[in-house]
């Protein structure tokens, strides 16, 4: 984990936004009624909503260099989601060797997958997702997708290939054995990215690195500055992520919607509602 201290009782909730209501001694960054947001990096080593204690209260306590700006183009309830799940897939795809016109994958359309969707055709690459069943192609396509991939009819890897392989695909479903088979769909110096894990190992050979050369590598980010760059693409290109708004007093209904992947896509807490 990232420094700090784990203790309990501990307020989850590490995607925030919420209006500047006190200031400590000597901080002088913000201004009271001034909104902010905060994501997974609460800054001085710590984890908001795992070393400190986070947004799921009226009222959280914040270091100032860990906050950023929300604009006033977005609405407090969609720029939260775009505090974690928006900036990982943001700044991995950013991070990635895709240049505007390279053919990106995105494996996933759920949480993250959804949000990275748009952020690949913003961006100006060719934008492939790839999911489980039919279901979700048309809403793939409206999100900006310029093909769909139906893993229960082909496989992804092949199906790539024939498309010329992707010179990055970014793997937003925590499922080993999926994204170990994704390697296969990359282009020579093609590049896959993992942006959310199971925990099982993953089944790679030296000759999936060989055929390429080919890259895997995670993607773990999230301080303020990163945060505020997704934030301002956001507003610029309007990505927005789809959510479903709860009040606070029913947050363990969100939590456990969230948990058994029912949720379309974020669960938002929100004490207006």
């Amino acid at each position: 984990m990232v420094g700090g201290s784990r203790e309990y009782p501990r307020i989850p909730g590490h995607e925030v936004v919420g209006i500047v209501e006190g200031l400590g001694a000597g901080s002088a960054k913000w201004k009271i009624g001034q909104r902010v947001g905060i994501g997974w990096h609460g800054s001085h080593n710590h984890v908001t909503g795992l070393t400190i204690d986070g947004g799921y209260a009226e009222y959280m306590i914040a270091f100032e260099d860990g906050l950023i700006s929300i604009p006033d183009e977005i609405l407090s309830k969609e720029a939260a989601p775009l505090m974690c799940a928006g900036e990982t897939t943001f700044s991995a795809l950013r991070n990635s060797k895709a240049r505007p016109g390279d053919l990106v994958a995105i494996s996933g359309i759920g949480g993250l997958g959804h949000l990275a969707v748009q952020f690949a055709k913003k961006a100006g690459f060719q934008t492939v997702a790839i999911s489980r069943g039919g279901d979700k192609e048309k809403l793939a396509r409206k999100l900006g997708a310029h093909n769909y991939i139906d893993s229960e009819k082909e496989d992804p890897a092949q199906a790539l290939k024939s498309l010329g392989g992707a010179k990055v695909i970014l793997a937003t479903a925590p499922n080993a054995k999926v994204i170990s088979s994704l390697i296969h769909g990359l282009n020579p110096d093609g590049e896959l990215i993992i942006v959310a894990g199971s925990g099982e190992p993953l089944e790679l050979s030296a000759m999936d690195f060989l055929k390429g050369p080919h890259t895997v590598r995670g993607s773990f980010t999230g301080q303020a500055k990163e945060v505020e760059a997704a934030i301002h693409f956001s507003v610029l290109t309007d990505v927005r992520p789809l959510i479903e708004v709860f009040p606070l007093e029913r947050a363990s209904e969100a939590y456990d919607k969230m948990m058994s992947a029912k949720t379309r896509f974020r669960a938002v807490l929100s004490m207006s509602e």
